[in-house]
């Protein structure tokens, strides 16, 4: 974010006060993940003491493997999951303790609320039959199983990945294979559903994978195998699913939706601004580019249908210096505006909070204030509402990881 001497970043206390209509646990809940957090070695202790997830294989970071066990990820009071690392940034974290017996989040050494962290289901501790653990081949939120089938971005094979993602320093560090085997998917979630009432939801995401007869046919190809194998555990023809993908053709995501259990359908623009995302996101603008990008995803509403189709994008990174919004105003200004587009084509945009984490091109960087999340949470949900836009695949029991769409929980 730009240096601005003049600008005063409200408190999360002051921010609160300021937007009594919004509540104070998407306030919370935003400010943690911007600021993230870290765990005292008691919070550690009742996680594992409690049954809570201390492992966790993702694309972007992974949790327990050498050491580092920590809690996966918090919970508010509302139930509302806060998915964040304790990675360091240049803004002060906040710190999850234990006090009085209790779980709480301390900001200063003041404890602002009690919390909890997610538990660990009950497939976590078993292997498939090629002998990997499952964890590793599946993490878990509350009420949603993650399944990232590659966790390689091929945008970075030239240098051109997004800025703000930390996916192929990431990779490298992660020491196992890029691809997850299909029979492995299959049996770790058929073991899952052996616990009843745990989730509701099953999510898949990955690197891009630019190979193939035409771009992304690979990629496609990958996500079909995956989804026919977790479609074995089923008896009918869809299941509660999300793919957050490459934006495909119109012919590919066809053979998606014909050939696998598919219903709905995310593809992240990242940033609502055609020469930001040039500049942010190099690659795919060389191999897509903006428009192209934003046309596939209103393509898929014809496919998928309104109400199942999303784009997410990673809000804040529109701040990003050199070449970021010179000011929260006229960024918030731009990107609700371009987001008004999608949606009157049926798309729902959805934020997540940008972290510069470590191994990423922006790392380093200071991320906008409280209240820039805060309005552009609502700004997105009141689109939703004008537009009549459902989010129930990314709502807080099956994502958790979008302030905006948690507002739905109030005002819906």
């Amino acid at each position: 974010m730009k240096n601005n001497e003049d600008f005063h970043e409200l408190s999360y206390k002051e921010v609160v006060e300021k937007y009594p209509d919004v509540s104070p646990f998407v306030i919370l809940k935003a400010d943690i993940q911007r600021r993230t957090v870290t765990y005292t070695p008691e919070a550690v202790e009742a996680a594992a003491r409690g049954g809570y997830q201390l492992q966790s294989r993702g694309i972007f970071t992974s949790i327990g493997r050498d050491g580092d066990f920590f809690p996966v990820s918090l919970m508010l009071r509302d139930g509302s999951s806060v998915f964040t690392s304790p990675v360091r940034t240049p803004r002060e974290p906040y710190a999850a303790d234990v006090v009085d017996g209790k779980k709480v989040i301390m900001d200063g050494g003041e404890i602002v609320d009690e919390v909890d962290f997610w538990y660990m289901p009950d497939y976590m501790g078993k292997t498939t039959s090629s002998g990997r653990p499952m964890w590793q081949v599946a993490s878990a939120r509350p009420q949603r199983m993650d399944i990232d089938p590659y966790s390689y971005c091929h945008f970075w094979d030239d240098g051109k990945g997004c800025r703000y993602c930390n996916m192929s320093s990431h990779f490298k560090k992660d020491a196992l294979p890029a691809r997850i085997d299909a029979q492995d998917v299959y049996e770790t979630v058929r073991e899952a559903l052996k616990q009843d009432g745990r989730f509701c939801y099953i999510k898949l995401t990955a690197g891009s994978i630019l190979s193939g007869e035409e771009l992304f046919d690979d990629e496609v190809n990958m996500y079909i195998e995956i989804l026919q194998a977790i479609g074995k555990n089923f008896r009918t023809r869809k299941f509660p699913s999300q793919m957050i993908s490459s934006a495909f053709s119109l012919s590919q995501l066809e053979r998606v939706y014909e050939q696998t259990g598919l219903m709905s359908y995310t593809s992240d623009i990242e940033v609502l601004n055609e020469e930001k995302f040039a500049w942010i996101c190099p690659g795919k603008q060389l191999k897509v580019g903006y428009r192209e990008w934003k046309k596939r995803i209103f393509d898929a509403v014809g496919i998928f249908g309104k109400g199942f189709v999303n784009s997410g994008i990673v809000g804040g990174v529109e701040l990003a210096g050199p070449g970021g919004f010179g000011s929260e105003d006229e960024a918030l200004r731009a990107t609700l505006e371009e987001a008004e587009d999608f949606a009157v084509h049926g798309v729902s945009v959805v934020h997540c909070v940008w972290v510069p984490y470590p191994g990423s091109v922006f790392y380093g960087q200071r991320t906008p204030s409280l209240e820039y999340f805060v309005r552009l949470s609502k700004g997105l949900h009141d689109l939703r509402v004008r537009y009549d836009l459902d989010t129930d695949m990314d709502d807080y029991r099956r994502c958790g990881n979008h302030p905006d769409t948690d507002l739905a929980r109030v005002f819906t």
